[in-house]
């Protein structure tokens, strides 16, 4: 009994290996390949007689959600600040997000020098509560940031309602959610704009890089600007060693563009995309099965989604069992079970370690600024309890086949059942 769990040298559920991640489409070296030898490595580069992957991807992408714009940027991070600042957010304006995300939902906000105003999440779907934004809106709310988090895709019917209601952009960050949809529409092209990371976990990746998609050309002007030191692309052809990119004067902006090799990357895995989100779904709804049978809870989504995405698969730990541990401790003794990281679902921003705006001076812009995003002022009590019981799997361990859904499943049993050894 004393060596039942391998995380106490037991002997583990499974020892063998587990899809990789990234896994490159068929085509990526190829394309690569035609890139290194172009004579153009950035749209920042001068035209060579053909269009640019980066043109090429931002067609492809805003055609794949359904949007007539897409802003390529070097990554989720600068697409969000990207979006924000295009919507006229700056100094001292509230911008809402869950607390419950990515440690860039509030440092973004920090960064275009706003002031976020953290929200609990909704307790099944762990995306933002309506009811909390409601409640959390101020005369300074300039507005609404939406992560659609893990697995799930958030509320839009009520907070779309609710941006309009008080005449507030609302945007979605969908870094996790690339091909969700929500009553028929891609994530992203729901809102005022849309966000996505291209970083190395992501479903659709190049290491790193993102992009920004609206159905407005107002706005994707603005942040074509933004993103390529205040140049915009030419609205008309260039001869063959001209620069595509203008100065028109009209914003400045930062250079927060990606490269043509990531651009050509992309291209090529926005191909595949489907396939694998369709393989995930299969798991995962097998694998939602199987750990209610052992009594865990799998993130639910709302209502409306009409199509699913897996960037990750969470579940809440049995009503009742493993109280006397955290969710680390679990994780930990499922990872040993497995050989695959199974890890806590991320801590509230507001006591996340890598969330500290004290540790960066740029920050200090006086005592009532340090005041207003102090996060110790903020109160989550969902997401606080999302944390202590909630572990997680990264979508590669769901490009498996079915009996690697069983071995999840049976190690997740195994802990449950000899959860009493666990100390943490």
């Amino acid at each position: 009994m004393t060596r039942s769990l391998a995380v106490q040298g037991g002997s583990p559920v499974r020892t063998r290996p587990w899809p990789l991640w990234p896994q490159p489409a068929p085509g990526a070296v190829r394309a690569l390949d035609g890139v290194l030898t172009s004579g153009r490595w950035s749209i920042s580069g001068p035209y060579r007689g053909a269009a640019s992957q980066e043109r090429r991807f931002a067609q492809a992408f805003a055609a794949y959600n359904g949007v007539e714009h897409c802003v390529p940027a070097a990554s989720g991070t600068a697409s969000l600040m990207l979006a924000m600042e295009a919507c006229g957010i700056g100094a001292g304006d509230e911008v809402i997000v869950p607390g419950l995300s990515w440690v860039a939902s509030g440092s973004t906000v920090l960064g275009v020098n706003a002031v976020p105003v953290f929200c609990d999440v909704d307790p099944d779907t762990l995306c933002l509560d309506p009811a909390a934004v409601e409640s959390a809106l101020t005369e300074r709310t300039k507005a609404i940031v939406v992560v659609h988090l893990y697995s799930a895709v958030a509320a839009m019917d009520a907070l779309r309602a609710l941006a309009d209601r008080h005449g507030l952009p609302l945007l979605e960050d969908c870094a996790q959610a690339h091909g969700a949809e929500y009553r028929g529409v891609k994530v992203g092209a729901l809102a005022t704009a849309g966000t996505f990371s291209m970083q190395h976990s992501k479903v659709l990746t190049s290491g790193e890089g993102g992009a920004v998609i609206t159905r407005d050309a107002e706005f994707a002007r603005r942040v074509e600007h933004l993103r390529a030191d205040g140049r915009c692309l030419a609205g008309q052809p260039v001869g063959d060693g001209q620069m595509e990119l203008v100065e028109t004067g009209e914003l400045m902006g930062s250079n927060r563009c990606v490269s043509e090799f990531q651009a050509a990357l992309l291209v090529e895995q926005l191909g595949v995309l489907d396939e694998q989100n369709e393989r995930r779904r299969r798991n995962a709804a097998l694998l939602d099965k199987l750990l209610a049978d052992e009594g865990y809870r799998p993130q639910t989504t709302s209502e409306g989604t009409s199509t699913r995405t897996y960037y990750t698969y969470a579940a809440r730990l049995p009503e009742g069992e493993l109280t006397h541990v955290d969710a680390a401790a679990v994780g930990e003794a499922l990872t040993a079970e497995l050989g695959f990281p199974v890890a806590p679902c991320y801590a509230p921003i507001t006591r996340n370690r890598l969330y500290d705006p004290r540790s960066r001076g740029r920050f200090a812009l006086g005592v009532q600024h340090e005041s207003r995003i102090d996060p110790k002022r903020f109160e989550l009590p969902v997401c606080e309890e999302a944390a202590r019981r909630t572990v997680t799997v990264h979508h590669a361990a769901l490009l498996g086949d079915e009996s690697d859904m069983h071995d999840i499943a049976t190690a997740f049993g195994k802990v449950v059942r000899h959860g009493a050894l666990l100390t943490g």
